[in-house]
Parts: structure tokens; C-alpha cells; sequence
């Protein structure tokens, strides 16, 4: 099974060397190649997401990633940021659907900014479409104002749609994980407002009915974001569109004491998928060796589980991550009183360790 390795900027290439680290020691035989992505492509290659850096994830059977952007990137023109190589990524392997659990451990009760009694016990799946919404919709651009009371003046412009079948799609995926769990969905819209989720809602709405034995509710995104903070537990699938899906997972990431424990799963129509933290590049902290590289390795546990097809090796990553943790051993992000401050280097080490 070959695995394409690409750690990107910033933190990334400490990160995924830690999750690298962990793979190595199943004692699997894993094919894995590294590229340059996102600013580390650009350098080397001149684009963000290389020519042979595409071929080699189409050619994988998954893609485990790291982070790309850096601020020193911020003047180029937009087809050349460090970011349009995860979106062309998400594009040209037509990776549809994002996977984000957000789990709180019980050791990282008190790492969560909410009351334990809140989060403690939270275990909810946020479904994220992915290469739809008003990310990729056309047109798009700036231009002087056609009409409008600020006709003439210069505007930025995109268009958010969704083809039903995109929909239906995503449904499915979100109804089947539901099937698996609580049997409990939420699909979550501004079907007050705007008429792309009008049609989500009917859409997701017709597809239930192929799924009778769960239980579908639909919310509006700002109460959505109201009840995570409120009430998470009572979610425990959510399904909601691209732009939606970004900002609810991060903020679900922060339940869990920190964004560095969340992570990510990117899955086509056959479950092969890009594996990545939910985080992003941190360059203020790169190669400082404090980075959290839990969510990584987290993603590397998805990784077997969906497209790899070895639940038993996923079992045993999850299992070494909450043995660590049950340890006292905590990066600076989930660090609290009474427990013992290790860096990212030490974090995949003791893993390691825990696997054994």
C-alpha cells in the first residue's frame, strides 16, 4: 500500500514526521513517498501543488498531509498561495466528503475553556461537504458594480450552488455514519435566507427517506453554532455544507480542548482520502518543537481505518494516544496543572512507546 507524504509548511513537516514515526513502528510494510506542497511546492517547483506531487497522490492509496501557508506567501497572486494546493487537491481527487470527529477525552476535561459538565463525555462527527458551496462556485472575481445602490464601485463577487446530486451525496455519507452511531442526524442549512439551502434541506430531506431508522433535524447554522457552544451533546452527526462545515468544525475543535487534538478525513466515492489535522500551518510556532502532533497521528489512525483497511492497527494508534495522555504527558496547547510539558518530538516518541 503506498502512501504519499506531504508535510507542507510551517509546522507540517514536524507534525507528520511524528505520524510517519508512528506508521513506521506497526510493523506494516508501507510504500510512502514525500512531495512538496503549498508553499514548499511553490518553492520548488514554482506552483503549490506540483505537477508530480498531484501524480503521486493520484497514484496513492491515501495521502497523508500536513499543513500548508506561511505569511511570507500573502503578496502572490491567489493561483499561487500555499492554500490552492489543498483546494486542488480536494478538486482533482474529487474528495467530497470531510470527516471531522471531535472527541473529548477524558483526561482533556479540564483543557476545554466549557465546564466539564458540558463537554465531558462529547463524542459528535461533523459531515463537511467539500468541493461545492461558494469555495469553487463560478462566477466569481472583482469587477465594478453592475447595479445595486453602489452601482459603478469596485466589488468583490462569488457565487455560492449546489448541484443535487452533490447533495444527495453528502447525504448519504452522512446517513450511513449515522446508522453507525446514534442514529441521529443533523443537517444543518440558512434555509431562512438563502435559497442553495432551501434546496439542501429539500434535497436532504427526500434522501431521508432512505433512512427511516434515523432521526433527521434541521438547523439553522447560527443557532447551530449557538448549541455546540451550549449543548454539544446533543448533536451527534452533523451535515452541513463547505463554508459551514469550516467554521462549525473549528469551533467543535476547541470543545476538545484544542484544535490540535482534531482530526480529518477527505474521502471520494471509494473511501481513498487525504488525512490531515484540522489546524493549520502555525508559522509562529514552526520549528520551535512545540507543536501538538496528536491530530496528525490521529488522522494517520483514520487513514488505516478508511482507506488502508486495517481497523485493528487504527484500534491500536487510538488506543497508544489515550494511554499517553492518561500518562500526564501533554504538549503546551492541552498543558494544565499536575501534568508533565513535553514537546512535539517527546509527544511522538511516547506514542511509539505506547504502541508497544
Amino acid at each position: 500500500m503506498k502512501i504519499a507524504i506531504l508535510p507542507g509548511d510551517g509546522i507540517g513537516p514536524e507534525i507528520i514526521e511524528q505520524a510517519v514515526k508512528v506508521l513506521s513502528a506497526l510493523g506494516e510494510k508501507f510504500e510512502m513517498e514525500t512531495a512538496p506542497v503549498g508553499g514548499a511546492g511553490y518553492e520548488a517547483h514554482g506552483h503549490p501543488l506540483p505537477e508530480a506531487t498531484l501524480k503521486l497522490a493520484q497514484q496513492a492509496d491515501a495521502i497523508l498531509f500536513g499543513s500548508v501557508g506561511d505569511w511570507k506567501y500573502d503578496t502572490l497572486e491567489r493561483a499561487l498561495r500555499p492554500e490552492q494546493a489543498i483546494l486542488g487537491l480536494r478538486k482533482n481527487l474529487n474528495l467530497f466528503a470531510n470527516l471531522r470527529p471531535a472527541i473529548l477525552y477524558p483526561e482533556l476535561a479540564g483543557a476545554s475553556t466549557l465546564k466539564p459538565e458540558v463537554v465531558s463525555g462529547l463524542d459528535i462527527l461533523i459531515i463537511r461537504e467539500l468541493t461545492g458551496d461558494i469555495y469553487f462556485g463560478q462566477p466569481r472575481g472583482m469587477r465594478e458594480a453592475p447595479d445595486g445602490p453602489f452601482k459603478g464601485a469596485r466589488e468583490g463577487f462569488d457565487t455560492m450552488r449546489y448541484a443535487e446530486p452533490e447533495i444527495r451525496r453528502i447525504a448519504h455519507v452522512a446517513f450511513q455514519a449515522a446508522q453507525k452511531r446514534g442514529k441521529r442526524l443533523t443537517s444543518v442549512d440558512k434555509a431562512n435566507v438563502l435559497e442553495t439551502f432551501q434546496f439542501w434541506k429539500e434535497v436532504v430531506t427526500d434522501v431521508h427517506k432512505e433512512y427511516p431508522e434515523v432521526a433527521l433535524d434541521h438547523m439553522y447554522v447560527d443557532n447551530a453554532a449557538m448549541q455546540l457552544v451550549r449543548a454539544p451533546k446533543k448533536f451527534d452527526v452533523i451535515v452541513t455544507g463547505n463554508m459551514f462545515g469550516d467554521i462549525l468544525s473549528d469551533a467543535a475543535a476547541m470543545l476538545t480542548g484544542s484544535i490540535g487534538m482534531l482530526p480529518s478525513a477527505s474521502l471520494d466515492a471509494n473511501n481513498k482520502g487525504l488525512y490531515e489535522p484540522s489546524h493549520g500551518s502555525a508559522p509562529d510556532i514552526a520549528g520551535k518543537g512545540i507543536a501538538n502532533p496528536l491530530a496528525t497521528i490521529l488522522s494517520a489512525a483514520m487513514m488505516l481505518r478508511f482507506s488502508l483497511n486495517k481497523p485493528e492497527q487504527a484500534d491500536r494508534v487510538e488506543s497508544a494516544v489515550k494511554m499517553v495522555l492518561a500518562q500526564g504527558l501533554r504538549t503546551a496547547d492541552i498543558h494544565e496543572q499536575g501534568c508533565t510539558r513535553i514537546g512535539t518530538n517527546e509527544m511522538g516518541d511516547a506514542v511509539v512507546k505506547a504502541l508497544a
